[in-house]
């Protein structure tokens, strides 16, 4: 049972009434009709905007379609009272007897209620925390991976199809430095005097463990290794230790992620390459040439003929390079062959849970989305601001790169995951979070 629908029902019912009465004309489009709460709680427990959207097909006034609707919804045992508000909205408060028969409801339903069919077994993929597996998590990084993990929870109790996904980083100049200073580690590890940890390298202690594992296993043996292999080696260790890190943080918060996507395989199996020659294939790509940024121009910038996306022509800013100057693929264009994996996965709306910096994806990803679908498939990119961390009053300035941060799992430790995920929805996730 649901107070919404179950009032949208009798909405539903009153304008068929009047529909009936002659005062309104029969077989009229209701599909924009709705039944909310109200901005003001003072205003009602829902309200509707029928009067107001039937108005200009039924030739009336909405007051006037709002008196009368207001007149039947009256007469309903669970209307304690209807009233016109505005323009023509209709608000609502719901008789007090309505309520005992509700709360039965919801006892007998237990965990179950609220259960719907909406989703029709829709298939949904919703990507969030996604952090570089660089370092533990953060506090900043708990924000996307608690309300990621909510919307999930919301999305399967109404009927979707729901998977839960993390895209792993790793590739890039961030893992060439995760693996360097891993090794710096091991060097430690092995009696070595390293001395300050070098600039641009990363100096937390978190990478203590790493270099110890690697020092047991392979004792002095890393050292004369050739240099590709031993770079290789390190940078596949010194990832799957960061993740198993990350999946014991995020187990702490009680989020389990079903799949664990590398984009280092988009590189490796030829997928980027693939994905933009379909592309060009299908009119989608093009080379030529962007208009320079307004304002100061980026350091690096150059006009020059690109591999372009044809972004504009589905809702996009600008059009997208997809290769850079060296002949190497853009960022974005694992993007989109990332997002072409989740669309051949027969996935047909994706979530995107992003941090405030990413803003500039939100239209490039849907537009990508809607290209490579064919218009089957939605993107739904959604960004939570920053989490800002406050102990005695005073703000805990962080810096994963510097090695200065309070992680998840102190947080947790110190408050409990309970506590901790319900304070992250308490704002909405475009706003900021003390």
């Amino acid at each position: 049972m649901n107070p919404f629908s179950h009032i949208k029902t009798i909405v539903d019912d009153a304008l068929t009434q009047l529909a009936s009465d002659g005062l309104l004309p029969a077989g009229m489009d209701t599909s924009r009709v709705v039944v909310e709460p109200p901005r003001d709680p003072a205003h009602g427990d829902v309200t509707t905007n029928a009067a107001m959207v039937l108005a200009k097909p039924a030739g009336k006034s909405p007051r006037d379609i709002a008196a009368s609707l207001c007149t039947v919804l009256a007469e309903h045992a669970d209307v304690a009272s209807a009233e016109i508000a505005g323009p023509g909205f209709v608000n609502l408060r719901i008789a007090k007897t309505y309520w005992p028969g509700f709360m039965r409801a919801v006892l007998a339903a237990g965990e179950r209620f609220a259960d719907s069919a909406m989703g029709q077994g829709r298939k949904v993929n919703v990507e969030y925390v996604s952090a570089n597996p660089t370092g533990p998590l953060h506090v900043g990084h708990c924000r996307g991976a608690v309300f990621g993990d909510a919307l999930a929870n919301l999305l399967e109790m109404t009927g979707h199809q729901v998977t839960r996904e993390y895209y792993i980083n790793d590739a890039g100049s961030q893992i060439d430095t995760l693996g360097d200073s891993v090794f710096l580690r091991y060097l430690e590890a092995l009696g070595e005097d390293i001395g300050d940890i070098p600039a641009g390298l990363y100096p937390g202690d978190y990478l203590v463990p790493i270099g110890k594992q690697l020092a047991q296993e392979f004792g002095d043996r890393l050292k004369t290794m050739d240099q590709a292999q031993r770079q290789v080696l390190v940078k596949d260790r010194s990832i799957a230790a960061m993740m198993d890190l990350i999946r014991e943080d995020l187990a702490t918060l009680n989020i389990h992620q079903e799949v664990f996507f590398s984009e280092r395989i988009l590189h490796e199996t030829g997928k980027i390459a693939e994905t933009v020659q379909t592309m060009r294939d299908a009119g989608l790509v093009y080379e030529g040439r962007l208009p320079p940024p307004k304002g100061q121009l980026p350091e690096g910038w150059e006009d020059r003929e690109q591999t372009l996306f044809r972004a504009t022509e589905f809702g996009d800013d600008i059009d997208r390079p997809l290769m850079k100057s060296d002949g190497a693929f853009t960022y974005f264009a694992a993007d989109v062959a990332y997002a072409r994996d989740k669309i051949n996965r027969g996935f047909s709306e994706l979530v995107f849970i992003l941090g405030a910096d990413h803003g500039g994806y939100v239209k490039r990803l849907q537009a990508v989305t809607k290209a490579l679908s064919q218009g089957n498939a939605s993107a739904d990119v959604l960004l939570c601001q920053l989490v800002r961390l406050f102990r005695a009053g005073e703000p805990v300035k962080m810096s994963k790169r510097a090695g200065e941060f309070v992680t998840l799992r102190e947080v947790v430790d110190e408050v409990g995951s309970d506590v901790l995920r319900f304070m992250m929805l308490t704002r909405k996730n475009d706003a900021p979070l003390d």
